[in-house]
């Protein structure tokens, strides 16, 4: 076993050298046809110390660990180093991501994000087991049930929040201004999350709540201004657009909402080091409310995609 191992460093270590020597002695062309800089040359004696420690691992650590999980980890590190917002998602991870954005999947309805360690509530979603035991924005979650969450991932902190509807867990939550930390029960459940939420607040004045940013927030928002023009029995003359504690979501319905009130000019653009990576969004011709004025409501629990409206919003001189 000990000499498959060292064969297998050996090869990767072969592998690293070889392209090591071709980064040393090949400038590559850029698409401009103009020669790469010496600072952006392969880091040659990084990856040798990278080859170095992979092997170390694979000899010497107390037990077996997998090619797999340790190239996966180091990926994780590269990425979660950047900034808080990059990460590397698996399959599995990604699959999650996209039942997020689609409205419905099993759990307590809580939007959460790594701070120290913990597990931060970003915010509760509208209607879910999280929101009715009363979890708050800001609150730090230090145990699922009894296991603590304090060097844990944040991909495995969700898993296990998750699980078959009906089943318990207690959550340990350090709060502000409380002198020790609570612990709250819930009961987990399918989580179907409408999106958009909307009712008359007297005659002629409406009031719509996007909760979250999904694929299908952009057409709720055309059906609930109907909803509201109906009940009015005509035109709205204001509206209070309520995005307090929407963590964000999918960047197009972001577009859709913001387009619905905007006729023309930039909602968005995006620009990165690649051509790809440059996007602009305007708007289209048309105001669902006819120019009727429009406050937004945001606070600290309202972030990326929420951020993107109300600047939108506020940037066309739309909103207030």
């Amino acid at each position: 076993m000990l000499k498959k191992k060292n064969i297998f460093v050996l090869s990767l270590g072969i592998t690293f050298g070889v392209i090591i020597g071709l980064c040393g002695s090949v400038f590559a062309e850029k698409n401009n046809g103009s020669a790469v800089t010496d600072t952006e040359v392969l880091p040659y004696e990084d990856l040798r110390t990278f080859t170095e420690i992979f092997g170390r691992i694979k000899q010497d650590y107390v037990e077996p660990v997998s090619d797999k999980k340790l190239l996966e980890d180091a990926i994780r590190g590269m990425l979660s180093g950047l900034d808080p917002h990059s990460a590397y998602l698996a399959a599995d991870e990604y699959q999650e991501l996209k039942e997020g954005t689609t409205g419905q999947f099993g759990g307590l309805g809580i939007e959460v994000t790594m701070e120290n360690g913990f597990i931060k509530v970003v915010s509760p979603i509208d209607d879910t087991p999280a929101q009715r035991a009363g979890l708050k924005t800001g609150d730090l979650i230090i145990k699922l049930d009894e296991q603590p969450v304090k060097g844990m991932s944040l991909t495995d902190a969700v898993k296990l929040m998750r699980g078959e509807p009906g089943s318990k867990i207690v959550l340990t939550v350090v709060r502000e201004g409380e002198d020790a930390p609570l612990k709250i029960t819930l009961i987990r459940d399918i989580i179907k999350v409408k999106s958009v939420k909307n009712r008359l607040l007297e005659k002629g004045y409406g009031y719509l709540r996007i909760s979250s940013f999904q694929s299908g927030t952009g057409e709720g928002l055309k059906e609930s201004l109907a909803a509201l023009k109906k009940e009015n029995g005509g035109d709205l003359k204001g509206l209070v657009l309520d995005l307090r504690n929407n963590p964000g979501g999918v960047l197009n319905a972001a577009v859709e909402v913001s387009d619905a009130f905007i006729k023309s000019g930039l909602i968005v653009y995006t620009e990165g080091r690649i051509a790809n990576s440059e996007m602009r969004f305007n708007a289209a011709p048309d105001d669902l409310l006819n120019g009727a004025p429009i406050v937004v409501l945001i606070n600290a629990g309202s972030a990326s995609a929420s951020e993107i409206v109300a600047g939108a919003l506020q940037d066309q001189k739309r909103a207030v």
